[in-house]
């Protein structure tokens, strides 16, 4: 939620709810929310459940020791630079013993990554900064990590009975990501009421991921990207929310930018809305990838 706005934010809350308070409840509730952090704890485990949970989009689960180190890391025991060296030094010997797993190996170094930004105030709105985010979070993963996809491509999805959403062309990525967060930055989110704060950030998040401008990876880091920028915006961002709705979040991203003419499909962003006022505005939307099927797809072989 923006800091500036808590009073509009919340009179947008309890009326949406049909609940109604007197002005003199209603500055005393804004009072106690400026005043109340969630503890150290929480947040942390909170960036951790970001972290694993985005790990979902691609089938991939954590190991063992990950769950461990990241409770010491909660706890405070560790921070997360020494959960990062520990990994390192686990994957070195299972990989000396030929007994690596690399999917564990990936979702134990990119979630960990994930958490060492997400803990960093540090974040710039520009190509390079989103270059930067996937180089830093699949370093070691991908040998194309930080570089745009050379070549075009499409994905099959299960939502869409195996078709694929129309991806960027991959000759014209910079170019594409540029014209976007150019005019991303000419918008001044304090002069936004809360519609249009969810509007434009739907609208956003929805234009870079479809340009989907690496080879693998692109959801995860575009989920961190917009995160980041949110924060620096000023707004309290519900991380846990990714914990199990990111493969929701990826199915919205699909909805929000597939269509197709021949069935009169059109792109439908509402599933990627009620992502973002249940994680800025903490509402209870329903989320469930089963409502984002496209039946049309589906009954057309009937």
């Amino acid at each position: 939620m923006y800091n500036t706005d808590k009073k509009e934010l919340l009179c947008y809350n309890f009326i949406s709810g049909g609940a109604r308070m007197s002005e003199r409840e209603l500055d005393s509730s804004i009072n106690d929310y400026i005043e109340a952090e969630p503890p150290k704890n929480y947040v942390k485990q909170s960036q951790w459940d970001m972290a694993i949970g985005l790990q979902e989009v691609d089938s991939l689960k954590p190991s063992k020791y990950l769950e461990k180190l990241l409770q010491e890391n909660v706890t405070g025991e560790k921070t997360i630079y020494e959960v990062e060296k520990e990994l390192k030094e686990y994957y070195t010997e299972k990989e000396k013993n030929n007994d690596i797993n690399h999917n564990e190996l990936e979702c134990d170094l990119v979630s960990t990554r994930i958490v060492e930004l997400l803990q960093e105030d540090s974040f710039e709105l520009s190509v390079d900064y989103l270059k930067y985010v996937h180089k830093y979070l699949f370093q070691d993963v991908y040998e194309f990590a930080g570089e745009f996809r050379k070549v075009d491509f499409s994905k099959h999805e299960r939502i869409l009975n195996n078709d694929s959403v129309a991806y960027g062309d991959h000759k014209l990525l910079e170019q594409s990501l540029d014209y976007d967060i150019t005019l991303e930055k000419n918008k001044n989110y304090k002069e936004m009421n809360i519609v249009d704060v969810i509007n434009n950030i739907t609208d956003f998040s929805s234009r870079i991921w479809q340009i989907h401008p690496f080879r693998e990876g692109n959801t995860r880091t575009t989920a961190l990207f917009i995160e980041k920028y949110l924060v620096s915006l000023g707004y309290n961002v519900d991380n846990a929310l990714f914990k199990d709705k990111s493969v929701y979040f990826r199915n919205a991203l699909v909805r929000s930018n597939y269509f197709n003419n021949y069935l009169n499909i059109k792109e439908d962003n509402s599933f990627l809305i009620k992502f973002y006022e249940n994680l800025l505005l903490g509402k209870n939307n329903n989320l469930h990838s089963k409502d984002l099927i496209v039946e049309e797809l589906f009954n057309k072989e009937n």
